[in-house]
């Protein structure tokens, strides 16, 4: 019998039903052989207590650590389940994405929407099709959510109060789970399994918005080690200098300081291109650098990472930052079905366990 390893974070997945509250670990594991006692049928699976914690409260030192700790345990498991708070899902998955390269077998992140113990709780299905993807599915790290499976650093949260609260604007799903369960190759190997669990989380995530004082974040730049700025459209950002909101100032001066900046869109869809319009123009002979269509989660996460592996910054880094590393941004402008339809795009035929 193929064997899973399941990982428990937290979140609303292994609340009790008179919520907030959180159940121990003993119960959540009782629960969980009660409410989908299915999942043993599936696969020989170990159950195991990361954490027990709202997502909220999830930190890069804790991606580190989970990281390690996965890449212990997974060359002894056919695939991974990590179950996890569904807020901060997206980031856990960039991250976990980043620091596993080319892990030996699928590792599935899940959640919920309702408590595990509710009767109209989606954790129960999510648990199952995560199951069945880590046994089935592409050897990277993906989401699993309300039946689709999802590459991880191309993933967003869209919902607070439905079921289907997750989508891949950029990038088709990885996996269906309906009657039939179908499933894409995913990323290919290229390597040896590695850890790479050093993160420098000194980073700030700049949103642009009309009336932004620039004093704001230029004196945010001592104190940083990178910046990522998520501008309007292609990667646009005010530069009048006569209507006294230039960010250009801010782009000069964390060139100056070797502050380096990445660029990625408010746009739900497509991607940053700095050549497109003078403000990314003047941005990109300051040497920012153009995100493409990552996700903010991803770039947050990547050039965290950047900075750790590359301290020196300079072209090494903006290299790294700009070169699809786990699949998390498209070269080229991304042409891609809309939602409604990548929800249904047509996969490769898995085996149905």
């Amino acid at each position: 019998m193929p064997r899973v390893l399941l990982l428990h974070t937290g979140g609303t997945l292994g609340m009790a039903g008179g919520r907030p509250s959180a159940l121990r670990p003993a119960a959540f594991f009782k629960t969980l052989r009660k409410r989908a006692p299915e999942l043993f049928q599936l696969a020989d699976i170990e159950l195991e207590l990361f954490s027990n914690l709202d997502s909220s409260e999830m930190q890069p030192e804790l991606w580190s650590r989970m990281a390690a700790h996965l890449h212990r345990r997974l060359p002894d498991f056919d695939g991974a389940v990590v179950t996890h708070g569904t807020d901060t899902l997206a980031y856990t998955a960039s991250a976990l994405s980043f620091m596993l390269r080319n892990p030996p077998c699928p590792v599935v992140l899940t959640g919920s929407q309702r408590p595990l113990g509710e009767i109209r709780s989606d954790a129960r299905l999510n648990l199952i099709d995560a199951v069945l993807s880590a046994l089935q599915g592409p050897r990277e790290v993906t989401i699993c959510f309300d039946s689709h499976l999802y590459r991880g650093n191309r993933t967003r949260k869209v919902k607070v109060a439905e079921y289907d609260a997750f989508e891949s604007p950029n990038f088709p799903v990885l996996g269906t789970l309906g009657v039939d369960a179908t499933f894409e190759k995913g990323l290919p190997s290229r390597g040896p399994f590695r850890l790479h669990e050093k993160l420098d989380p000194r980073v700030f995530l700049l949103k642009v918005y009309p009336g932004l004082d620039p004093a704001l974040p230029l004196q945010l730049l001592p104190h940083v080690k990178g910046l990522v700025v998520e501008a309007y459209g292609a990667g646009n950002v005010p530069i009048a200098p006569e209507l006294g909101r230039s960010l250009l100032p801010l782009f000069v001066q964390a060139r100056e300081r070797g502050v380096p900046v990445l660029v990625v869109s408010q746009a739900y869809r497509n991607g940053v291109d700095l050549t497109l319009y003078e403000s990314g123009a003047k941005a990109l002979a300051e040497g920012a650098v153009g995100g493409a269509d990552m996700t903010p989660s991803a770039a947050l996460v990547k050039l965290m990472q950047g900075l750790a592996e590359h301290p020196r910054g300079g072209e090494a880094l903006a290299r790294f930052l700009r070169t699809p590393v786990v699949g998390e941004l498209s070269v080229g402008r991304p042409t891609v079905p809309p939602p409604e339809k990548q929800r249904r795009r047509p996969a490769r035929v898995g085996r149905v366990g």
